[in-house]
């Protein structure tokens, strides 16, 4: 990906603007994103340290991780446990923790925030780290709908800031969106599809638009099967075995919303609308509106719009 302005980044910038290999990774958010970031980054090799706000939830995660690995132990060394149990104890070795961001960001390559959606959050968190970590360290966040460069603004390194973003669940979706912002030097950019590819994922260059691919492609999707459905045009369950029988789909889009959350959903319709609210496309949806003041946000909750046992 080229952006004119990488260049001019070049022209400013000091010799902290290269092209970093990243060994060891600051991921903060120990929730389910962060962990199988986390879990992934450990089991090719690199450093890890997993960062939260207490103890009680990275002990929570690091649990998680173990679970996790376990059942890929199950399949990879179904005929060698004992290698497997090497295998685990190996990822976890890669795996540290701590409830000091601040102190955690002192030596590391990359710091990679998988938090709330919220921008000042994010952009609070980024902006305190950024006077604390080393000059070349990356900064990258795992935002799915807010723009990369909002979150950047918060720093003094525009140039050595972008995006990835991961898909749920991290340890078994190849994919990443590698985001760059107008600001982002070529050399960061390289070293974060490098990073990626060292994972072993297939990232995918991506513009700093609303949603980047897939949800820009997605979301509009789903919001255009609750509107088919508010018009009395397809049950939801028809809808659901249509696009799973007719297009293929592993999941409806009425399933897929419960998987995601329903909040989650309207949260990124509520951003993109106020970003742009002329657009179709991103016409709020009363149904979903109903349904999450109601606390129903999908299976986290027991019910969306299905019924969860």
């Amino acid at each position: 990906m080229a952006f004119v302005t990488h260049q001019i980044c070049r022209g400013f910038s000091s010799s902290a603007v290269r092209r970093v290999v990243i060994k060891h990774v600051v991921i903060i958010g120990g929730g389910q994103m962060g962990a199988g970031i986390a879990q992934v980054a450990a089991s090719t090799g690199h450093t890890v340290t997993l960062v939260d706000t207490s103890n009680d939830i990275l002990q929570k995660s690091v649990k998680g991780i173990e679970g996790s690995l376990k059942r890929v132990v199950k399949k990879k060394f179904a005929d060698k446990p004992e290698a497997g149990e090497e295998f685990i104890q190996k990822v976890l070795k890669n795996i540290s923790t701590s409830s000091d961001a601040g102190s955690a960001v002192q030596s590391t390559d990359l710091v990679l925030e998988a938090i709330v959606e919220n921008l000042k959050i994010k952009q609070d968190l980024f902006g305190g780290l950024d006077k604390l970590a080393p000059a070349h360290t990356i900064f990258a966040s795992n935002t799915s709908s807010l723009p990369v460069s909002d979150i950047a603004r918060s720093t003094s390194r525009l140039d050595r800031f972008g995006g990835l973003h991961f898909f749920n669940p991290v340890p078994m979706m190849k994919l990443v969106e590698v985001i760059g912002t107008s600001a982002t030097s070529q050399e960061t950019f390289d070293s974060l599809l490098n990073f990626s590819k060292a994972l072993g994922k297939t990232p995918v260059s991506c513009k700093d638009t609303p949603g980047f691919i897939v949800n820009r492609l997605l979301v509009p999707y789903m919001m255009e099967a609750i509107r088919l459905h508010e018009r009395g045009h397809g049950s939801k369950e028809d809808i659901d075995i249509a696009m799973k029988l007719g297009a293929g789909y592993p999941m409806g889009p009425f399933e897929l919303l419960d998987y995601v959350g329903l909040d989650t959903a309207k949260f990124i319709m509520d951003g993109w609308s106020a970003m742009d609210p002329e657009n179709p496309l991103f016409t709020q949806s009363e149904l979903l509106n109903k349904l999450v003041a109601e606390g129903k946000y999908g299976k986290k909750t027991g019910e969306g719009f299905y019924k969860y046992k």
